[in-house]
Formats: structure tokens, C-alpha cells, sequence
């Protein structure tokens, strides 16, 4: 059950077209796998949908046959053709409960959350798990004020279900996160923009385990 998967992971690779700059999507995914990601996020803004389908389809079979988790960002239409394992939502998206009736309660939803109330309201809707940050500035979301490692310890404290800590981290300030009470990561950059993303992914994953 991938619900059970989303519980054990510690990383989750977010592959983006614009932060790979014209590196192959999916050969990034295939590195992300063979690297140790538990989870792969598709994000295509501003992409040619024909070009996302073809590239989701090939991903999704890539994740499910080594049982890797595979979300997409925001697109419950794609998540469902593609037969993904879920969405992730931001909070300007459908709704929970819209998302959760076109979704089914097999498929994982993810919520983004930048504060604790809209975390715990996260929770009480239902949502399988919560991304909190941005952590550090980004320029993947330079809409977003760092929210810093001080929210990282206060959703620790205050919710029960998965969070993944996201925006900006990297090798250098990861350790800081864990520290901050993070038992899961998302990246971006650290790994779309890595000379050797195999590599990056393993590094990070040591880094997770110790």
C-alpha cells in the first residue's frame, strides 16, 4: 500500500522542467530511482501538456514497477490518466474535498501549508500528508516568504499525520532541518540542478539516514 510507503520515506524528488533547464525529464527520474528517492513530484508549469502526458505516462511506470511513489503537482486530470498515486495541492488549488471525490480514497493528496493553523487545518480535512515551507528562500516559489526551521518544529509538535519540509534545502543546510524535527525532505533544485543526480540523490539519502 503506498499509504505505507508515504509513512516510511524520508526523500522526495520534485522534477522540474524549468529547474532541469532542458535536461531529460525522465532520465532525471530513472537517476532519482536508481538514487534512492522514496518519492517522485512531477511539476510542469507553463509546460506543453501533450509534452507532460507523454513524459508522466513513461515516469509512472517507471515509479511503479520499483514501487516509488508518484505524485503530481497540482493536476488531478493528469494524476488519474496517468494512473499517478496521487496529487500534491498548493493552497490557491481545488479544494480537499473536490480533489478527494474525483480521486477516490485510493490516491494519496498532499496539501502545501506555510503556517501551523494552515497546517492543522490540513490535517482535520483529511489530507494523507503536508509539505511545510518554504524553509529557506527559493526562486521555485519566490511568491513565498521563508518561513524558517521554527515552523518545522512547531508542526512536529502539533500534527499526526506525514509532513515533508521543503524550499530551499540542500546538503549544506540539511542537517539543520533534521535538527528542527524533519523526518522528510523535498528538493528541488539540489537535485534537478546536480551535475550527477544519482549521486545527489544517494548523498542526500546518507544524510537522512545517520
Amino acid at each position: 500500500m503506498k499509504r505505507k510507503l508515504l509513512v516510511q520515506s524520508k526523500l522526495c524528488c520534485i522534477l522540474d522542467y524549468a529547474a532541469l533547464d532542458g535536461r531529460n525529464i525522465v532520465s532525471a527520474a530513472e537517476n532519482v530511482i536508481s538514487g534512492g528517492s522514496d518519492i517522485i513530484q512531477l511539476r510542469f508549469k507553463d509546460m506543453e501538456l501533450s509534452k507532460v502526458m507523454e513524459d508522466a505516462c513513461r515516469i509512472a511506470r517507471l515509479a511503479k514497477s520499483s514501487n516509488v511513489i508518484f505524485i503530481i503537482n497540482d493536476r488531478i486530470d493528469i494524476a488519474l490518466l496517468v494512473n499517478a498515486d496521487g496529487v500534491h495541492l498548493g493552497q490557491e488549488d481545488i479544494p480537499y474535498a473536490y480533489a478527494r471525490k474525483l480521486l477516490g480514497r485510493e490516491k494519496i493528496i498532499g496539501l502545501s501549508t506555510h503556517s501551523l493553523k494552515q497546517a492543522l487545518f490540513a490535517e482535520k480535512l483529511g489530507s494523507d500528508y503536508i509539505s511545510v515551507g518554504p524553509v529557506f528562500a527559493t526562486p521555485t516559489k519566490p511568491e513565498y516568504k521563508a518561513v524558517g526551521l521554527s515552523l518545522i518544529r512547531k508542526v512536529k509538535n502539533n500534527i499526526r499525520i506525514p509532513f515533508v519540509a521543503i524550499g530551499g534545502i540542500n546538503p549544506n543546510n540539511l542537517s539543520d532541518v533534521l535538527g528542527a524535527g524533519a523526518d522528510r525532505v523535498a528538493v528541488v533544485r539540489a537535485v534537478c540542478r546536480a551535475k550527477n543526480i544519482q549521486n545527489a540523490v544517494r548523498n542526500l539519502n546518507l544524510q537522512l539516514s545517520k
